[in-house]
C-alpha cells in the first residue's frame, strides 16, 4: 500500500514537472488578416455556422448581418460581435465560437531556391521557412529582412534564422557577394 503511495506521489510530482512550463495566454492575441480562412460555428444553429475566408478589405458576409468587419480583430472580439448581432431579433441565447483553420501567406524571396508564398504554421521561424522555401541558394548571405504585414510604416527589421515568422510577413533573404 505504501508503495502505491510512493508511486502516486511520483507520478503527481512528474506530471506537475512536465505541465509546468511556459503559460499560454487564455485568449488568442493573433489578429485577423485579409487572406484568413476562418471557420464559425454556431451551437445547434448549422444554417449559421460556415467557413469563410476574409476578403481582401479583411470583412467577411454573414446571413442575418451582412458584412462584418475583422481585420486586425481577434477571433474572441469576432465572436463576441457576432454573439451580439445573432442576439434577441434571431437566437435567444446564441453559443458562437471562431477558429483560423487556415492563416494567410507569409512571403519569402531572395537568395532562396523556391522564393514564393507559403502557408503559415504556428511556430514559424525564419529557418523553418527557408527550409520551406528550398533552402538557401549558394550566394545567400547572413543578411536576412523581415517586414511585417501589420507594421504601417513597413519599416525591415534585421533577422536572423531563429526569429519568428508572422502571417502576412515578407521576407528577404539578400545576397552574398564572396
Amino acid at each position: 500500500m505504501q508503495r502505491i503511495i510512493y508511486f502516486g506521489c511520483f507520478l503527481f510530482a512528474l506530471i506537475s514537472f512536465c505541465c509546468h512550463g511556459e503559460e499560454r495566454p487564455a485568449v488568442s492575441d493573433y489578429r485577423l488578416g485579409s487572406g484568413d480562412l476562418i471557420k464559425i460555428y454556431v451551437l445547434n444553429e448549422e444554417n449559421l455556422s460556415m467557413e469563410v475566408r476574409l476578403s481582401d478589405a479583411g470583412t467577411i458576409s454573414y446571413p442575418f448581418l451582412g458584412e462584418i468587419h475583422a481585420l486586425g480583430r481577434t477571433v474572441s472580439e469576432l465572436a463576441a460581435e457576432i454573439t451580439r448581432g445573432l442576439k434577441g431579433p434571431y437566437l435567444v441565447d446564441p453559443k458562437v465560437s471562431v477558429s483560423v483553420i487556415e492563416y494567410r501567406k507569409f512571403f519569402i524571396g531572395g537568395e532562396v531556391k523556391a522564393p514564393g508564398g507559403y502557408p503559415f504554421q504556428p511556430g514559424l521561424t525564419i529557418q523553418k521557412a527557408v527550409a520551406l522555401a528550398g533552402g538557401f541558394t549558394e550566394r545567400a548571405s547572413s543578411d536576412i529582412v523581415v517586414i511585417h504585414e501589420d507594421d504601417p510604416m513597413q519599416t525591415p527589421v534585421e533577422a536572423n534564422v531563429m526569429t519568428p515568422v508572422r502571417p502576412g510577413d515578407v521576407i528577404t533573404i539578400k545576397e552574398s557577394f564572396f
